[in-house]
């Protein structure tokens, strides 16, 4: 028995993956066991939030019983294909991150697993207060040189989703490689902090513009670029209505902060863990490569 078990919680740099065999892998699977129906309200997709989204598990031999191939562990609850459910062990994800947990296993250093059990408690209040029902979303044009707001070329649920990342996103360039700051230049950053993340990307050709002031640019159009001290990058990118979008990670694109609220400006909107706010830029078309 194998599983592949990846923690859905970063939006710059790829999630981390680990591979789990033989009773470890059953271990997991029985405290993963379906145990009672979700409510009707509860059997929606988690949003595409900022910061921790739930554990994947991929079942890479015969699916165990009631549980499809790909499924996902979000606050106790199981979801994914015909599969909406609370799990046997409801604690599973405390479990994942505790003292014997599969969570060491990560080779993200010592800080890793109480970064992602404070990112599990985290979303687990903003998904209480989280706003289901999407505001309007403004159609007014306010940037005319900005791309067009189209999510649903990108949220295809294939390879433009899951390989581009807010990066891909912000830029408004498709690579399918979850594309790096600075790596096409051959000078990718080193930390993930704003003062090696923004000069990597000015090596793409991105330039700098810290005093724009959430105002559209004459030419190119506008982004903004946000940091989970330590642990990854983000990219939000101004829209031709003013207002902001981006995509976190391989999830789907949105137009919402993490409390489900139009960004009218990313310096104001909740960002989750990304806490620091670094730097506008502006991306101009057709200069930039990316990688």
């Amino acid at each position: 028995m194998e599983l592949t078990v990846t923690v859905d919680i970063f939006s710059g740099r790829p999630n981390p993956t680990i591979t789990l065999k033989g009773g470890e892998a059953r271990d997991l699977l029985q405290r993963l066991r379906p145990a009672s129906p979700l409510p009707r309200e509860l059997r929606v997709s988690p949003p595409s939030a900022l910061g921790y989204r739930g554990i994947v598990i991929e079942q890479r031999d015969t699916p165990a019983s009631g549980l499809p191939k790909i499924f996902r562990v979000l606050n106790g609850s199981l979801l994914g294909p015909r599969l909406a459910q609370r799990a046997a062990d409801e604690d599973f994800e405390d479990f994942f991150c505790g003292s014997a947990g599969p969570i060491h296993k990560f080779d993200l250093g010592a800080k890793f697993p109480s970064f992602a059990a404070a990112e599990i408690r985290r979303a687990r209040e903003a998904l209480k207060a989280y706003r289901w029902k999407i505001p309007p979303f403004p159609v007014r044009p306010k940037c005319p040189c900005a791309p067009l707001y189209e999510p649903k070329w990108w949220n295809d649920g294939g390879q433009r989703q899951f390989n581009n990342n807010c990066y891909n996103y912000s830029t408004n360039y498709r690579s399918d490689t979850f594309a790096q700051p600075g790596l096409a230049a051959g000078a990718m950053y080193t930390a993930l902090t704003c003062a090696s993340v923004r000069p990597a990307a000015m090596r793409d050709d991105l330039i700098d513009a810290p005093g724009a002031n959430n105002k559209c640019p004459g030419e190119g159009h506008l982004v903004a670029l946000v940091i989970a001290p330590g642990w990854d990058f983000h990219w939000y990118r101004k829209g031709r209505n003013g207002f902001w979008s981006h995509k976190p990670g391989s999830t789907p694109v949105t137009n919402v902060d993490n409390s489900g609220a139009l960004i009218p400006d990313p310096r104001t909107a909740n960002r989750g863990p990304y806490t620091n706010f670094c730097t506008f830029m502006v991306v101009m078309h057709g200069h930039i490569k990316i990688r």
